[in-house]
């Protein structure tokens, strides 16, 4: 709730910011009537807004995934599959707010009404408030404490025993009872992996003269916290690389559709918008998803989810490959029809479909497979870290994005060569990074077959 009435108080800065400090004169920034430079009063404010930002929906995407699953008794057969729905509609309702920004805030911003975008976002947050506010005393809160203490707990017991031998798994240390020493988390039972981090759960004579100290002596359960968490880290690296391929829908797939025909009769078809697509196909894919696949795979396979979450990543992966094959050839056939002297390719943008129909099919398998991977294979005390994963992902796919720009751009722009992205795309060659990203891709889904088999 605190991260909410961050984001809304934030999103007031950001419009105090951009209507007080930084838009001057009104409705300037259209190309015709110019903006004056900003104080830098206003622009600090505003950068520091847009961090602020970041920093709270950091903060809510994963934990509004986690508290939202928690409402769900696993125990009971019924709430695990209505759990299983609702990491769909979850992501569902994200695209829905996203189709509303890809269009609406998407006008606003190509009208050069930056103010009025900010104002529609902050009205959106006090409707999330309110609707937040309203289901508060129904809510089932759990409360596992700060697993990140536990976490650093495990390494520091275990560091401090580095000569000690792990003890058998009948004399590792654990709290009596049927209940865990975290509270608000199930007893984990003891595994055989990475066997050196039982070490911290191994009784020592000091252990038995003096006080138990928690970053001395550690339950096994809270090693096989630790445990879980080193098991889904191989499984949540190979999803980087599909990070990359959502992060070309924000980036070279708009530039692609800036320099192609984008008229439909006297309508002008601007190039953000056709990430509209893509959430359209995500929308679509998930009643597809609920209402048809899930039951036919469910008879194919007799199990109650019918694809596991590492099948729909997988296939998730390879439908991202397709995607950026897709933006490839459109990108072969863009050059194609480039006349001399024109920035524009005489191909029409809706060429582009594909690749983002395609991507947003993509998201159904990877994103929402990931988000109920993470949680149901998170212990108790750990699931926010298991939600947080699928954001951590989104955003080093972001870092990631950039570092291979940067490499491909030192590789290939070289002499009198204008490299593969050139600030002009008619010299470049684009289509060379699309097949890059596949070809990574493929790499990427076979380790990610190993990863899972282990798994």
């Amino acid at each position: 709730m605190h991260l909410i009435e961050t984001l809304f108080a934030v999103l007031g800065l950001l419009s105090f910011a951009s209507w007080l400090f930084l838009i001057n004169p009104a409705d300037c920034g259209d190309g015709t009537k110019m903006c004056r430079h900003s104080s830098s009063v206003g622009v600090g404010t505003f950068y520091l807004s847009i961090y602020l930002i970041a920093f709270g929906y950091g903060g809510h995407q994963p934990t509004i995934a986690t508290f939202g699953a928690d409402q769900f008794d696993d125990s009971n057969p019924k709430a695990a599959d209505s759990k299983a729905a609702f990491f769909c509609y979850f992501y569902f309702a994200l695209n829905v707010g996203s189709l509303f920004s890809n269009t609406i805030l998407v006008y606003y911003e190509d009208s050069g009404k930056w103010t009025l975008g900010f104002l529609v976002s902050l009205c959106c947050a006090i409707i999330a408030l309110l609707l937040y506010l309203l289901g508060t005393s129904r809510y089932k809160y759990i409360t596992c404490g700060n697993p990140l203490t536990r976490v650093a707990q495990v390494f520091v017991a275990a560091f401090r025993k580095w000569n000690v031998a792990p003890g058998t798994a009948d004399a590792l240390y654990e709290v009596e009872g049927p209940e865990s020493a975290i509270k608000g988390s199930r007893k984990i039972p003891h595994s055989d992996d990475f066997k050196f981090l039982d070490k911290a759960a191994t009784i020592t004579q000091y252990d038995l003269c003096g006080r138990k100290d928690p970053w001395r002596l550690c339950t096994v359960t809270q090693v096989e916290e630790v445990k879980c968490a080193l098991k889904m880290l191989p499984i949540w690296l190979c999803t980087i690389i599909y990070s990359v391929i959502f992060t070309q829908m924000a980036s070279l797939f708009v530039e692609q559709g800036d320099v192609m025909t984008s008229k439909l009769g006297d309508f002008h078809f601007p190039a953000a918008s056709m990430s509209a697509l893509d959430i359209c196909s995500v929308l679509i894919c998930t009643g597809i998803y609920r209402q048809i696949l899930v039951p036919l795979a469910r008879r194919l396979s007799g199990r109650s989810k019918g694809l596991t979450e590492l099948q729909r990543m997988g296939i998730g992966l390879v439908m991202g490959m397709m995607a950026m094959i897709a933006g490839g050839v459109t990108e072969i056939q863009r050059l194609k029809l480039v006349r001399p002297g024109e920035k524009k390719s005489r191909l029409s943008i809706f060429w582009q479909v594909p690749q983002y129909v395609l991507v947003g099919a993509s998201e159904v398998f990877m994103y929402v497979g990931q988000l109920e991977f993470f949680n149901g294979q998170a212990p108790d005390g750990i699931k926010s870290f298991g939600s947080s994963l699928c954001m951590a992902s989104i955003s080093l796919g972001n870092y990631v994005n950039s570092l291979l720009v940067s490499m491909v751009m030192g590789t290939t722009a070289r002499d009198d060569s204008p490299g593969w992205i050139p600030a002009d795309l008619n010299q470049g060659h684009m289509d060379r990074f699309f097949f890059l990203i596949a070809a990574l891709t493929a790499l990427d889904f076979i380790i990610y077959v190993f990863c899972a088999k282990w798994y």
